[in-house]
Formats: C-alpha cells, structure tokens, sequence
C-alpha cells in the first residue's frame, strides 16, 4: 500500500480506497458543473459589461495565504429543472479571510436568472446570515440580483423565513455589533434594496451598480414619470445626490479593494477562549482513511481507526472505555483544539454480558454515557464533534423494557441544550432519531458537513421498502385486493429506487439539510476552521438542562 506511506501500522483496504478516489473525482466534476452558474455565454455576458462573476469577485476578495471554505455548494442540485435549474442556489457563499479577518462572504450570481432568489436561494441567504450570528463573524454582501424570481413569489416573499427575514436578520445583526458590509455591484431592486442600506456601509459601483425600490418601467407604470437606472439610482445619484451609499467605486476591483481595507481596520472583539496549543499531526496520515472507512456504508470498519486520521497524536483520552461501546467519547486535540468526541462506533462488539451488539445502533447504556458527556464537555467549555454513522436507536421488547426511549430522550436533551459550539459529520449512515441524538440539522450545529459516502433519511431504504410496502398490502386487502409476485416485486423495487435516491448527500445538499458534502481527508482541516470561527463568539450562558427520566 505504498500510496499512504510506510508507516501504516496495518494493511490499509486498497478496494475502499479505489472507490473513494472514484467518488471523488464525481464530487470533484459536480463541483466544477455547478462552479460555471448559468454557464459559459451567460459568465461572458458579464465579463462584456465590464463585471467580474460572483466568483470571480470573492476569489479577488480573499485572502490568499489563508484557508477558506465554500459551502452550500450542491444548494438546488438537480432542483427546478423546468425553470432551468438553480446552480448552487444562485448565490455563492464562502467562509475565509479578508484582510486577516475571518468573514462570511455572500456573492450573488449574476449568471443564474439575474442572481433572483428562487426558494432556495432564500434559504442559502439566510443560513449564512445565521453562521455569521452564532459566530459573531463580520459579513460581507457582493450584491447583484434582480430580486425575488416572480413565477415562484408564493415561496419566496411573504413568510417567516422568506424573502423579509433576511431585511430582519440585517437589523438584528446591527444591534448585536455584527459588522456587514455591502457592494452594490449590479442590479439591487425593490424589496432587495433595503439589504445593502440595512448594512452598517454601503458601496456602489459606477456604470453597473443601481439601487432603487422601483425600476425606470414600474415608475413609468406607476406615476407616467420616464427615467432611466442611472439617474433613478445609480452611483452618483446615491452617492452624491440621495446619500444612500458611502462610496462610489470605478469598478469592482477598485469596490472589493476598498471593502478589503474597510475590514482591515476593524477593532477587535471579545473571543470565547478556546484551549488550544501547538498542534500535532494525527497518528495516521489524513488520507489513509481512504482504506479505513468504508464507501459503503451497510459495512462495519473500526472508527477508532479513523479517529487516528483526525486527532493530534497521543491526545486522545476515552470517557468510559469499555461501557456502551457503539458509541465512543473522549476528549482529544484537532489541530491543536481541545475538542469532546462522540463518534457512532460500527463494529460488531462483545459487552461484560457476553452479547453480541451490532454496531451503529444506540443501546440504551451508549446514549447514557454520551448524555453524561456531553454535560461535562458543556460544563468544561469544550467544543464537540459528532461523528455520525447511526441506525437509529435499538428497538425491541427487551430495548423498551429497558428504557431506550428514556434513555435516547437523555441525549436528545442534553444536546439540545448544549451551549458549546457543536460540529457534525455524517461519515455513513444518518437515519431516524440517530439523527437527532447525535446533533442533526435540527440541533444546531455550527457547521454540518457529510462525505459522499453519507446517507441521511427516517430509516435505512430496504427497511422503508419493506414497511410502505406492507402498508400498500393492507390497504388492498381491506379492499379486497391482493398483489402478484411480480407487482409485489416491482412496487418493492420502486419504492427502494425513491427512497435509495432521497438518501444521498446531493439530495440532501441540494436542500441544505447539510452544509457541504467534502472530502473525508480534509475532516482536520475543516473542524480547526469551524472552531477557529465559533472562537469568536464568548460563551455568555449558563449550561441547563430540562427534565431528564432517570
């Protein structure tokens, strides 16, 4: 296995490892398909008018000896096809440095349908507004859309989480001392022009930038007056004339060189206090999990194994070893940080008791032992990573005597109660109240991430067959009906393929149930960026708990 190196304490799985660089390549293609927006005519269409791409604009924006990371990548993936898709939801959104300065950046895509805002697009907005409120991180607005796509308004406009809450989050982010700053770099209407004004400085860029809440043909509809977008509201009407804007820019260079020296001159702000020292490389290299983890993920593989290709070396220190073995708990270091680890263990195990316990699942003493954890990580303001590759909870007489119900609702609860900064990987499987225990999308955690071997839904899809299947069945026979062999076979299979395909991390990723679908290899780099960023947020509450069955 000379590929990983030497020093690999056993044989690594050349199969799994094949498949992996296979899976990667695909993920790598999809990236470089979405990376061209509305493609190469529409990309050149901008670069006539004189505009840089969303793309373009935070590539120019970023600091370039510092690591930065896109998410939301796979936003509306094979999604509102009849209108010609959405390519990552019309809206770029990237993670880095600007100026020396962790930032949220927020780049409208010019390329797709103007930049509008499909229902997607909404939803990518406001979850970097929320990452840049649990981190308390500065963010930046490259501003260039045609606002709310009117053949899909009645998902877009008048609801809580749609097209307003980003003007509400604006307001709130302000009061909080939130820095954000905006470039109108393109066309900024109606309702989305309250976005760049609502931020503490607004730029604009000559010739291409305009901000109005109606354009030359709604005012002309509107009240018979005739103007066109530079006098209604280009640069210098706002900057000279109106004083909306702050400044006025010659081109997008000249706009993304100015936001560069606004943030370098941005004071400091509290930090959290996050223990970290020198980091230390992990025992194993990062890409020999290749050959430990399984693309597969109905196989059983060794997630000690795995943890050895993301913690600092010799840092890792188990929370009772040897009780509730499917779920490991430690504290350990990733690049340097002090972290808690709660890790789905997938091998089958032989407990004090002499039974065999199939890994993956949840037995009643693993959720206890990680309940009990996660409380002393809360109390001792340490971050937690949960690596996800869950069944579910047991099920059974003999799990239902025993209390997995209580015993699952433990951990739900600690967990929703945590005040530390929480990350979550799928590695496999991510299926039914698994999901939730081990801090899902809907237990906020600041960044969800998942490998492409990841399968997120309420139950495993042979097992969803086979129950919707059975439903099928009873409901004909109180007709009076009954199924053949072959139509039993077929619905079966149907069923599988629907319910196989909700399961895959595109899918997923496509409706931001998670943050990014990333390679398994660069684990250690994300989670030390993720806490870098939660670092930047002071812990101010007080750890509780609700009341938890005993």
């Amino acid at each position: 296995m000379g590929m990983f190196g030497k020093n690999v304490k056993e044989e690594l799985n050349a199969i799994w490892a094949e498949q992996w660089l296979s899976m990667l390549e695909e993920l790598e293609l999809r990236r470089k398909q979405v990376s061209l927006g509305g493609g190469p005519k529409a990309i050149e269409r901008q670069h006539k008018k004189g505009k840089m791409t969303a793309r373009e604009r935070v590539e120019y924006l970023l600091d370039k000896d510092k690591p930065h990371f896109e998410i939301g990548t796979f936003a509306g993936w094979e999604m509102y096809e009849e209108w010609g898709g959405c390519p990552s939801g019309g809206t770029i959104v990237v993670l880095g440095y600007v100026s020396g300065r962790q930032c949220v950046i927020v780049a409208h895509d010019a390329t797709v349908k103007a930049g509008a805002f499909f229902p997607i697009t909404i939803k990518k907005n406001l979850r970097a507004q929320e990452i840049a409120i649990e981190n308390r991180l500065p963010i930046i607005y490259l501003v260039d859309s045609a606002g709310v796509f009117l053949p899909m308004q009645d998902e877009v406009f008048p609801d809580k989480e749609h097209f307003g809450r980003m003007f509400y989050n604006n307001s709130r982010m302000s009061a909080m001392g939130i820095p954000q700053i905006a470039a109108i770099m393109g066309s900024c209407v109606a309702g989305g022009a309250y976005l760049p004004i609502l931020s503490d400085e607004a730029l604009i860029v000559e010739k291409t930038g305009s901000v109005f809440l109606a354009g030359p043909y709604l005012v002309r509809a509107a009240i018979g007056e005739i103007t066109d977008e530079e006098t209604l509201g280009g640069a210098t009407t706002h900057t000279e004339i109106s004083g909306v804007t702050d400044y006025k820019c010659k081109d997008d260079k000249d706009c993304l060189d100015k936001i560069k020296a606004i943030i370098d001159k941005l004071g400091p702000f509290p930090k959290a206090g996050f223990n970290r020292e020198e980091p230390v490389p992990p025992e194993r290299r990062p890409e020999e999990i290749y050959g430990l983890l399984p693309p597969d993920p109905t196989l059983q593989y060794d997630m000690y194994k795995v943890l050895e290709t993301i913690v600092d070396e010799g840092s890792f220190v188990e929370y009772k070893k040897g009780y509730g073995p499917t779920i490991i708990t430690g504290y350990a270091r990733i690049d340097g940080w002090a972290v808690g680890i709660v890790a789905n263990q997938r091998l089958v195990v032989k407990t004090r008791k002499g039974e065999m316990q199939v890994g993956g699942v949840i037995y009643s003493d693993s959720a206890d032992k990680a309940a009990r954890f996660i409380m002393n990580c809360n109390q001792k303001r340490i971050p937690i990573v949960f690596l996800q590759d869950v069944t579910g909870f047991m099920v059974g007489t003999k799990a239902e005597h025993g209390g997995i119900i209580k015993d699952g609702a433990k951990m739900v609860n600690v967990v929703s109660n945590s005040i530390v900064p929480k990350i979550t990987i799928v590695l496999g499987n991510s299926f039914g109240a698994g999901n939730y225990a081990m801090c899902g999308r809907a237990y906020d955690p600041r960044l969800m991430l998942a490998t492409p071997s990841a399968r997120i839904a309420v139950m495993g899809g042979e097992q969803a067959a086979k129950t919707l299947l059975q439903i099928r069945k009873n409901q004909l026979k109180k007709a009076g009906k009954e199924l053949s062999p072959e139509e039993e076979e077929k619905l079966l299979n149907e069923i599988k393929e629907k319910y196989n395909k909700q399961m895959s991390p595109y899918y997923a990723a496509a409706r931001l149930w998670i943050d990014e679908i990333i390679d398994p290899a660069k684990l250690r780099e994300w989670i030390s960026f993720t806490i870098e960023m939660a670092n930047n947020r002071p812990i101010t509450e007080e750890f509780k708990t609700g009341v938890i069955q005993v």
